[in-house]
């Protein structure tokens, strides 16, 4: 299976495992499964760090990659197909970021791992509990 984490999501098993929930590490750790990151996340952790509502152990500009190859994680890059189809999603959320993930779990077939129930209205798998 095919996962692509929410941006709280990625945080918590890097840096508080314990704060997700059992189905959505196991899922994690399994080793059949593709664990994808997306580049709207990096952009995400990047600009909360620079705006001071986010603290990592060192800059995310070098910790981020680091920690996710340590992870054994893999990159899914924004394509113009993900920015476009972000157009087509009704309006039940209004980040941004989230709607990227959106767009691109439905375009990659993709499972989201995220704790915010409001993703279901969008058709997209979700996995939390």
């Amino acid at each position: 299976m095919k996962l692509l984490l929410d941006t709280h999501v990625l945080i918590w098993l890097l840096l508080e495992p314990a704060k997700v929930a059992g189905p959505a590490l196991r899922a994690f750790c399994d080793p059949e499964n593709v664990v994808l990151v997306s580049a709207a996340t990096a952009w995400e952790i990047a600009i909360k760090e620079s705006i001071g509502k986010l603290s990592l152990p060192a800059p995310s500009r070098t910790w981020l990659p680091s920690a996710c190859t340590k992870a054994g994680l893999d990159w899914l890059s924004i394509t113009a197909a993900h920015a476009l189809a972000v157009s087509t999603l009704p309006w039940h959320h209004r980040d941004p970021f989230d709607r990227m993930l959106v767009a691109q779990s439905l375009a990659e077939g993709c499972t989201l791992i995220s704790k915010d129930g409001t993703l279901k209205s969008y058709g997209v798998s979700l996995l939390w509990t």
